[in-house]
């Protein structure tokens, strides 16, 4: 006997996501209006909505959204970096308060530049595990393809294209702050160990370098070196200012990690900080206070870039997709002995 259904069940979503092809979370995105659903895809989920005489449900008033309840926060960067620079676990501090107190888990996620492990990563971000991603250490040779990620981003620190939201320190003002105090306490022959070419807070840093030099009409591009944030790379790159530039007084340096190399290969060489050669870094890491002699730095908020990424984001994920935000927040000299 054949069963006659006189009062046939609704489509669900997950009816429309079958037969466009696409994954759950990947109609809701469309279903919500989100920005970054390929053209194709949200083609794809419309027809199969008209064809299926789909209607969305609303909730009622207070119900809860079913939801990952949980966020990726994304490092660009190899695992061994990311468990070695102090800079990601004070991000992580100011990102971890305000997941825990929203009541959401927060996925750690690191994703090398290169393209077989980036894959992976795009596929995870969307396919319905998370709710929302923030991205830090972006690097603009293999940039990940922000626009196919289905979920709201923020990222810390100014990306280098695209419309999205992020949250930076003030990269330029706090280097040019650097700098000019260095002119000030009368050092001429004024050198940087700048970060990696391929990120803009490198060279948002080296911009503010340059714009002091070239207004105190000191400008010598014999005098820039490249570094990757790493102590490694800032000794590196002393040892090789020191054999071209002996007549150096001073070195601002991109980050305090590298800064600690500059003063490893200064000591090496037998310069007397600061009375031979003045040293600045960037961040106001912790280890700044206990090199020899302590670091005067330029201080960034870092805790308060993660808590005000993951606000920005949780914001967007409560309030569905707006306008791209830009927060930059302001850095402070600290003076301490090395300058």
């Amino acid at each position: 006997m054949t069963t006659v259904e006189l009062f046939p069940a609704r489509p669900t979503l997950a009816d429309v996501a079958r037969a466009a092809g696409v994954s759950l979370a990947t109609a809701s995105r469309v279903l919500n209006g989100f920005p970054r659903v390929r053209t194709e895809t949200r083609r794809q989920v419309e027809s199969a909505m008209a064809t299926l005489g789909y209607e969305r449900q609303r909730a009622a008033r207070g119900a809860p959204q079913p939801r990952s309840r949980s966020i990726a926060f994304v490092v660009c960067e190899e695992g061994l970096r990311m468990f070695s620079d102090p800079y990601f676990a004070r991000i992580v501090v100011g990102v971890s308060r305000e997941v825990t107190a929203a009541g959401l888990q927060l996925v750690l996620l690191p994703v090398p530049s290169t393209k077989d492990c980036q894959a992976p990563a795009m596929h995870y971000l969307s396919s319905g595990h998370v709710d929302g991603a923030l991205f830090v250490s972006m690097h603009g040779r293999s940039p990940l393809d922000l626009d196919r990620i289905e979920v709201p981003v923020v990222i810390g620190g100014r990306p280098s294209s695209g419309q999205v939201s992020y949250v930076d320190a003030d990269n330029l003002g706090g280097a040019s702050q650097a700098v000019r105090h260095l002119i000030d306490s009368g050092r001429s022959v004024i050198a940087t160990v700048a970060g990696p070419r391929d990120m803009t807070v490198g060279l948002d840093r080296l911009a503010g370098y340059r714009q002091v030099m070239a207004d105190a009409q000191r400008s010598d591009h014999g005098l820039v070196f490249f570094g990757d944030f790493g102590q490694a790379s800032g000794e590196h790159a002393t040892t090789r200012l020191l054999e071209r530039r002996p007549d150096v007084d001073a070195i601002f340096t991109a980050s305090d990690l590298m800064a600690v190399g500059v003063l490893r290969a200064l000591r090496r060489t037998g310069r007397r900080v600061p009375d031979d050669v003045a040293v600045i870094g960037f961040d106001d890491l912790p280890i700044g206070r206990h090199t020899d002699p302590p670091l005067t730095t330029v201080r960034q908020p870092i805790e308060e870039m993660g808590a005000r990424m993951t606000r920005e984001l949780l914001s967007q994920i409560v309030a569905g997709p707006s306008t791209p935000r830009r927060v930059v927040l302001d850095t402070e000299l600290v003076l301490r002995a090395s300058a």
